[in-house]
Parts: C-alpha cells; structure tokens; sequence
C-alpha cells in the first residue's frame, strides 16, 4: 500500500516508560522538540504553558522525594508502593513536565488556556517519534499533589498537565498497539431544526 499523508500520525502510539532507555535527545533535540510542541493553537498568544526538565541524578532524586511524600501520606505504605514511587522517573531519560500557566482573569476562559497546555504534550509526543525516540505522556497522583506541586516549582495558577518519558525504545520491545475508536462512529451531524 503506498505511503499517505497521515501515515505517521497513524503509527504514532505511546511507548510505556519502562521501555524507554539511553541515549536520550541531545540538547540539540530537544530544542527542535520543543518548538515544534510550542505551535500549538493558542487563544490571545498566552503561551499557557512552559516546561521543566529532569533528567539525569534528578529523576533519582525526585523519586526519593516521591517515598518520603508516600511515608507522610501513609506511613503503612508496602514497600512495593515505596519502590514503585522510586523507580517512577528512573527509566526513561528525559523527562519534560509540561506545566499550565492558567490566568483566570485573562479574556480567554481558562478550559482554552488548559487546552491549549495539553496539546502541547501530544505535539511533543508527535515531535519526539519524529526525531525517532519513544515517548509515554503520563501524569498520576503527584501531577496533583500539592506537595509535589511546590517541590517542583510551581506558582499560584500554574498546574502540571503531563510528565512526558521521552527515550529511546529498547531494541527487545515492541511499542503496544491498542484497540482504537472508529472515528466514524464517534461523528453525528448537527442539522437546524425545520
């Protein structure tokens, strides 16, 4: 079958972080990942957005961060949660948080501003299986948390909206494919009323 326009769009799939590992994007690439991310719509030029970097020691330590924040919650915690919340940043090498900077009082409601933060993190899913890595947008409790929240920096307004695991996928695995919606069936037409 020859090649379409939309073929990559069609490969694109997440590969889970665990199977993600060196070498990372270069600085180089990370640039180019990260202008491509920033051309998303955005209402009244806001730029909703910015982003943090860990990599490197730093995923190893906000995963030591992310135990102590388990013990303070839950003292119980198995230390199979404690080790889960270690290991959380320990394998992909890179990760870019994907943070909304949400200005209530701007003309644009701020759902738009969330929006437009959130397609930041699937273009910087795209622009990362263009330059050949794998990438897992993930965000689960400490996208959340508040504790997690001032750990990393964020102001008043801002939120974490993705952890994108971004690496390169191990050469044993195959990036899952899932089952996905017929986009047909999810389309209805709107007709006035006679």
């Amino acid at each position: 079958m020859p090649a379409t326009e939309l073929d990559f769009l069609h490969r694109r799939r997440s590969v889970p972080s665990k199977q993600l590992g060196e070498p990372a994007p270069d600085a180089d690439a990370v640039a180019r990942m990260l202008q491509a991310a920033v051309r998303v719509p955005d209402h009244g030029k806001l730029v909703p957005f910015r982003f943090i970097r860990i990599q490197g020691q730093a995923r190893h330590a906000l995963g030591e961060r992310l135990v102590e924040r388990v013990r303070s919650r839950d003292p119980d915690a198995p230390a199979a949660t404690l080790e889960k919340e270690r290991m959380r940043f320990a394998h992909a090498p890179l990760i870019i948080t994907v943070v909304a900077r949400l200005d209530e009082h701007a003309k644009v409601p701020v759902q738009e501003q969330l929006l437009s933060a959130g397609s930041v993190c699937f273009a910087l899913l795209q622009a990362a299986q263009a330059l050949g890595y794998g990438a897992q947008w993930l965000t689960a409790w400490m996208a959340y948390d508040p504790a997690v929240e001032q750990l990393l920096g964020l102001q008043p307004g801002e939120r974490i909206v993705g952890f994108i695991h971004i690496g390169t996928p191990r050469q044993q695995v195959t990036a899952p494919e899932r089952e996905r919606p017929d986009a047909l069936a999810l389309l209805s037409d709107w007709q006035p009323d006679a």
